[in-house]
């Protein structure tokens, strides 16, 4: 389910739920190409066999911050602003990870617009972001970011 609205129709979304995205698979080479992008080569992410002997969590598992990452292809699944000029990531409230993601995991977002301000030539938006798991019991990421969308002049 996607919204899909224009920059002056904003403020009315406001607690309204935008949307959930699709499901997208965390597989064992995104998890290793995003350890090669930010050093962060801790086995439980990268050494799938020691991470089945070795971890709590039975195998591999993502990075938080890939979990994060992956908020953005998903929130543009979500929201449609048709007469955007631009948007940009203004940054974050809170972010938790209850969850791990196990490799091979798909995760999807359901997204929330929490708060509407308005700013120079757009809005910021407030997001209540929650990234599941398929099948898993908790969330795997609870986030609320902060984005900024531009309108035409």
């Amino acid at each position: 389910m996607t919204t899909t609205t224009t920059v002056a129709e904003l403020p009315g979304l406001k607690g309204t739920q935008l949307g959930v995205s699709d499901w997208f698979e965390v597989t064992q080479q995104r998890v290793n190409l995003f350890a090669d992008a930010t050093d962060d080569h801790q086995w439980i992410h990268v050494d799938p066999e020691r991470a089945a002997a070795e971890s709590p969590f039975g195998g591999p598992i993502g990075h938080g911050y890939l979990t994060l990452s992956l908020l953005i292809p998903m929130w543009s699944q979500v929201l449609t602003v048709t007469d955007a000029t631009m948007g940009v990531n203004y940054g974050l409230n809170k972010v938790r990870f209850p969850a791990p993601v196990p490799v091979g995991s798909k995760i999807r977002l359901t997204a929330t617009l929490k708060d509407v301000e308005e700013v120079a030539g757009g809005y910021q938006l407030t997001i209540a972001a929650v990234i599941e798991a398929e099948g898993a019991p908790k969330p795997v990421c609870i986030a609320e970011p902060i984005f900024r969308t531009y309108g035409p002049r």
